[in-house]
């Protein structure tokens, strides 16, 4: 297995962890967001301060405009329709729409590999997701809208920066535009919603770590992985976010799985390790012969 899948799914493994940090302070969700965006695209946008002018393009700073947009329709679609339906349809409908996406605008054609376990990933995700027994909001029709807004939010940042990085630019220069530029755009949110619980030290750590861990961290690790790993694939890696968030709460929560929940971890489990192992292809070795050969 290359070293780029490997450094997506650890990207996806800190993420997981965001949801139990973020349950160690009592702020609003989107100030919680604002915070992690601020501090993480500060950090990103210093770790790259020298190749910020050279990545700086048109369409990274309308993405950076994507990675803010997508933090508040996930927590708009949530508000509507629960965790449980808001979680499955944003982060399911991510890899989908990351897939469409790049072969429309770059002609990557994702493979019937990666169809077939994009699909059983997504359905474990669902299963993993909606045996946790969460209920639905109200506002169900607005709130999957929402939540399909924010997967094409996702999937437009991330085959943007994967096309940025393609034509050569530097994996952290492209994060610290893009996240950099979101901490601008959200700087002005976290300062509506209110800075007084940073004065207290659990929250001042919990946005520490969710701004440096699982934001500027993570996108590093997610930007070298795109080096190397279609974005199509490296979006679906990322759905072991809902496998490592749902094990630690099992873990440090002492929450408990559904049998449905526990199948559905099994087969996001098995499905990403086939979207992570190199496809075989042929070649032709002489004439009117073939062998197989690794990527």
């Amino acid at each position: 297995m290359k070293n780029g899948p490997l450094s997506v799914v650890a990207a996806a493994v800190l993420w997981g962890t965001a949801g139990t940090a973020g349950l160690l302070v009592s702020a609003d969700s989107v100030a919680l967001a604002a915070a992690r965006l601020v501090i993480g695209g500060a950090a990103l946008a210093l770790l790259a301060r020298s190749g910020l002018r050279t990545a700086l393009r048109p369409g990274l700073l309308l993405a950076a405009v994507a990675v803010a947009a997508y933090q508040l329709c996930f927590f708009a679609a949530v508000a509507r329709t629960g965790v449980a339906i808001g979680t499955v349809v944003a982060i399911g409908s991510g890899p989908v729409l990351t897939g469409l996406l790049s072969w429309a605008l770059h002609r990557h054609r994702p493979s019937p590999r990666w169809a077939a376990a994009t699909a059983a990933a997504v359905a474990g995700c669902v299963a993993l997701i909606v045996g946790g027994g969460a209920e639905a909001g109200g506002q169900v029709v607005s709130g999957v809208l929402l939540a399909l807004l924010g997967g094409l939010l996702y999937a437009f940042y991330a085959v943007s920066a994967a096309g940025a990085i393609g034509a050569g630019a530097e994996s952290n220069a492209v994060m610290g535009v893009l996240f950099g530029g979101a901490a601008v755009i959200m700087l002005p949110v976290l300062l509506w919603q209110g800075v007084g619980w940073l004065g207290e030290p659990r929250g001042l750590l919990a946005a520490l770590y969710l701004g440096v861990g699982t934001t500027a961290l993570s996108y590093f690790l997610y930007g070298r992985g795109l080096r190397t790993t279609p974005v199509a694939t490296a979006a679906t890696l990322a759905l072991a976010e809902p496998a490592v968030a749902a094990l630690l709460g099992l873990v440090v929560l002492g929450e408990r799985l559904a049998p449905v929940s526990v199948a559905g971890l099994a087969l996001l489990a098995v499905s990403l390790v086939a979207v992570a192992l190199p496809e075989r292809r042929r070649v032709i070795v002489r004439e009117g012969s073939e062998a197989p050969a690794g990527r």
